[in-house]
C-alpha cells in the first residue's frame, strides 16, 4: 500500500495515530496537578515538534544516508523563512503560496552551497558548510538589512502590498490563513479535569510532516537510497564500478536543503517573523543533536531526537527553585535546601547541561540514538515472549506423571 512494505506501512500507520492524538498523548497531567508543567500538548510546541521534526528528517537525509555532515544547514532554514516572509508581504497572507516559495529558494540556494561544498569531503566539507551558513548570517545580519531588516528581523507590516489580499478593514495585520481558515483557529475540549487544544495549525505542520516522511521513507527504500547507503559504505569502490557518486551527493544535498526550507517556510507560516539568529551555527548544530540523539540513518530516530530537545527546551528550562521547593514541601527545610542545591544547575538555564549528559550518554551506551534503545527493548521482549512459549509445552510435559 502506497508503494511501503507491510512492516513500513505498520511504522506510517503509528505516526500518523501518534501524530493526530498529540494533544491526549501530550497532555498525560491534569491541568490542575503539580505535574501539569510537564505537559507539552499546547499548540505552540505541537508544532515546534512537527517544524523540527521535519528539519530533522531532510538533514538525516543527507547524514543518515551519505555520511556528509553538514555545519551550515541553519542557512536554508533561514533563507526559506525570509522567503516565505516576503511571500506573505507582496503577494497573500495564504501560507500555501510562502511555503511553496521558501522550499524554492532554499532548495536553490542549496543547489549552490552543495555544489561548491561537494567538491571536498570529510571535516573540509563540514567547515565549508559552517562557512557558508556564518556569511549567510552575516549578510542577513548587517549587509543585507533592506532585504532582511537587520537585527531587527523582517516582518509584516500594515502598509504591505499582497496584491491578492484585499485591504484590511480592520486597521491590523491579518493573520496568516490556509484559503480562509487562520492558523490560530481552534478549539479547547475539557475532559474532567484534563484540558486539551486543538488547533488548525497544528494539523497543518502535522500534514506536512506526515508527507514528508513518506517521501522520505520512500527515498530510503528506493534504488536512489540504496545508492546513498553505497556511498557511505565506500565511495571509492563505487567510483570503481563506474558510477559517480557527485551527481547522487549533490541530490541529497539539495534535497536536504529543501526539508529545511520547508521547516522554515512553516516556522513563518505559524508566526510571520524571520531573523539572521535562525542561521546560527547553534542552530545548525541542533539538527545535528536531534538526528545524532534520536539516531542517524534511521527513518523515526530524527523526529524522536526533535522531540526531546524541543521537550527539554520548552518544559524542562521552565522549571525553577519555586517550584523544586514546592515539590519538596513535605520534607524538612534542610533537607528541602540540599535537594534543590543538587538539582538546581540541571534545570531553568542549565537545561543544557542535562540535554548534555544525555546526549553523551547515547552516544556512549547506544551509538544508534534512543531508537536503537527501543529496538534493543523490543528484541528482549521478543526474546523472553519466545522463552516462554519454548519452555511452557515442555515444562507441562515434565510435570505429567508417567503411565
Amino acid at each position: 500500500m502506497l508503494g511501503l512494505d507491510n512492516r513500513d506501512m505498520k511504522l506510517f500507520i503509528w505516526v500518523v495515530c501518534i501524530t493526530v492524538l498529540a494533544p491526549f498523548i501530550l497532555n498525560p497531567f491534569p491541568a490542575e496537578s503539580e505535574l501539569a508543567q510537564f505537559n507539552a500538548g499546547y499548540p505552540d510546541l505541537m508544532q515546534r515538534f512537527m517544524i523540527f521534526g521535519i528539519f530533522a528528517i531532510g538533514f538525516n537525509i543527507l547524514f543518515g544516508l551519505t555520511g556528509y555532515l553538514s555545519f551550515g544547514h541553519a542557512a536554508f532554514l533561514g533563507v526559506g523563512s525570509y522567503a516565505g516572509v516576503w511571500m506573505l508581504k507582496l503577494v497573500s497572507m495564504n501560507v500555501i503560496p510562502a511555503i511553496i516559495i521558501s522550499v524554492i529558494v532554499a532548495g536553490l540556494f542549496s543547489l549552490v552551497v552543495g555544489y561548491i561544498s561537494l567538491r571536498r569531503s570529510g571535516i573540509y566539507f563540514s567547515i565549508l558548510t559552517l562557512a557558508f551558513a556564518q556569511m549567510s548570517f552575516a549578510l542577513a545580519y548587517s549587509v543585507l538589512t533592506p532585504i532582511t531588516n537587520g537585527e531587527t528581523g523582517l516582518q509584516l507590516a500594515l502598509d504591505d502590498p499582497r496584491i491578492l489580499d484585499s485591504a484590511s478593514s480592520t486597521g491590523s495585520i491579518p493573520p496568516t490563513n490556509f484559503f480562509g481558515i487562520e492558523m490560530r483557529d481552534g478549539f479547547e475540549l475539557a475532559l474532567g479535569p484534563w484540558e486539551f487544544v486543538f488547533n488548525f495549525g497544528y494539523y497543518l505542520c502535522a500534514v506536512v510532516m506526515l508527507v514528508s516522511f513518506y517521501l522520505s521513507m520512500r527515498i530510503f527504500r528506493s534504488p536512489f537510497g540504496m545508492m546513498l547507503r553505497a556511498i557511505k559504505t565506500n565511495q571509492q569502490r563505487l567510483r570503481y564500478t563506474g558510477k559517480n557518486p557527485r551527481p547522487y551527493n549533490l541530490a541529497a544535498f539539495v534535497i536536504s536543503g529543501m526539508y529545511a526550507g520547508l521547516a522554515g517556510g512553516l516556522m513563518v507560516a505559524m508566526d510571520p517573523l524571520a531573523g539572521a539568529e535562525r542561521m546560527q551555527w547553534t542552530a545548525s548544530g541542533e539538527v545535528v543533536l536531534m538526528t545524532i540523539l534520536g539516531g542517524a540513518g534511521t527513518l523515526l530516530g530524527p523526529m524522536v531526537g526533535a522531540g526531546v530537545i524541543k521537550y527539554f527546551e520548552n518544559i524542562f528550562s521552565k522549571i525553577n527553585d519555586a517550584l523544586l521547593y514546592e515539590w519538596f514541601s513535605a520534607m524538612p527545610e534542610g533537607l528541602q535546601d540540599v535537594f534543590v542545591f543538587l538539582i538546581h544547575p540541571f534545570i531553568g538555564k542549565g537545561w543544557h547541561l542535562t540535554l548534555g549528559i544525555m546526549f553523551m550518554l547515547v552516544v556512549i551506551f547506544l551509538p544508534g540514538g534512543v531508537v536503537e534503545g527501543g529496538q534493543r527493548l523490543a528484541a528482549l521482549f521478543r526474546r523472553r515472549r519466545q522463552s516462554r512459549e519454548t519452555d511452557g509445552p515442555a515444562a507441562v510435559k515434565d510435570a505429567t506423571p508417567a503411565e
